[in-house]
């Protein structure tokens, strides 16, 4: 046998060509499950089988083509060109035998579609903006919790979509920008009342060191990038309130606790109706980008794209 070359187009093309002639169709499926799924760990229980048997069936077949199938990285695979041809060609009839078989996940089946985020986000942009899909049959399994846990559920293969706030690090999950989330600073209209009749009230920094500040953390990480980024300053003061979530934020704030950075998604409708008063309104106001991070092989399941294309539609009026 001649000495192979490093996958090209033209090598790629040929791999139909490159199978082991008796090739084991349960090698076949535990390719195809690691591919959808992006890593050794996720595809082994859909297959039934421990994370050590699909590496060692992976390396077999791989040792059988005489062709790496996958780039090992920290996290999870990514496949090469070889092996994406190779996907191509052997899912349909995988499927299709699949089907007859009465098991087994079908190209273009549609199950729950998995997604995970911030709660806040998830309650006041995502859910409103799925609700037509919902009506139309899709179904819903709804997470929520902080970006990394999040992303290693999702290279776990727990979830098919995240909309995370920091770009997932490693090259075995795909993401795209999804929105910007802009940062105000609000109190309840007595507080802001309060602030304007400072003798201080032109220096609004000086003004709100007596003002009572209320954060979801000790370290005050939203309050202290807003100091930094619109006043060019370092924040001083502790938190007064220390609560579990942006939600608690809210709620107490609106309650007259004192003075908060929220996100703009979370307040406006309390803008709107008078409830909190914007206290600043800086040239530029402090931005998160907001990303979408899609799970490899989600796009199995047609669900999973009608609720990423519909959430990249919506989020363009966030």
């Amino acid at each position: 046998m001649k000495n192979r070359t490093p996958d090209t187009p033209e090598t790629a093309a040929g791999v139909g060509r490159q199978l082991p002639a008796h090739a084991d169709l349960n090698l076949l499926r535990t390719f195809l499950a690691v591919y959808r799924a992006g890593t050794f760990t996720a595809a082994a229980p859909a297959l039934g089988l421990s994370q050590p048997t699909v590496t060692a069936q992976i390396r077999t077949l791989e040792q059988q083509t005489g062709r790496e199938l996958f780039t090992r990285l920290p996290r999870g695979v990514e496949p090469t060109p070889l092996a994406h041809e190779f996907a191509a060609q052997i899912a349909g009839p995988l499927d299709s035998l699949a089907a007859l078989e009465g098991g087994g996940p079908l190209a273009g089946q549609t199950t729950p579609v998995h997604l995970a985020g911030p709660s806040e986000l998830l309650c006041v942009r995502v859910l409103p903006a799925l609700v037509p899909l919902v009506a139309d049959g899709v179904e819903l399994r709804v997470t929520q919790g902080l970006p990394e846990p999040l992303l290693e559920e999702m290279r776990a293969g727990r979830h098919d979509l995240v909309i995370a706030t920091r770009r997932p690090r490693g090259r075995s999950l795909e993401s795209v920008p999804l929105a910007d989330e802009e940062y105000l600073l609000v109190a309840a209209p007595t507080w802001a009342g309060r602030i304007a009749a400072h003798p201080q009230a032109d220096d609004l920094c000086a003004a709100l060191r007596e003002v009572p500040l209320v954060t979801y953390a000790e370290d005050l990480p939203i309050v202290r990038r807003y100091w930094r980024n619109v006043f060019g300053k370092q924040l001083t003061g502790r938190a007064a309130v220390t609560v579990p979530n942006l939600y608690a934020v809210l709620s107490a704030v609106n309650a007259g606790a004192g003075v908060s950075v929220l996100p703009r998604s979370l307040c406006q409708e309390y803008l709107d109706s008078g409830r909190l008063a914007l206290l600043h309104e800086p040239e530029e106001s402090p931005l998160n980008t907001l990303f979408l991070v899609q799970r490899p092989g989600a796009e199995a399941n047609p669900d999973v794209i009608r609720v990423r294309d519909t959430l990249r539609r919506a989020a363009r009026d966030w």
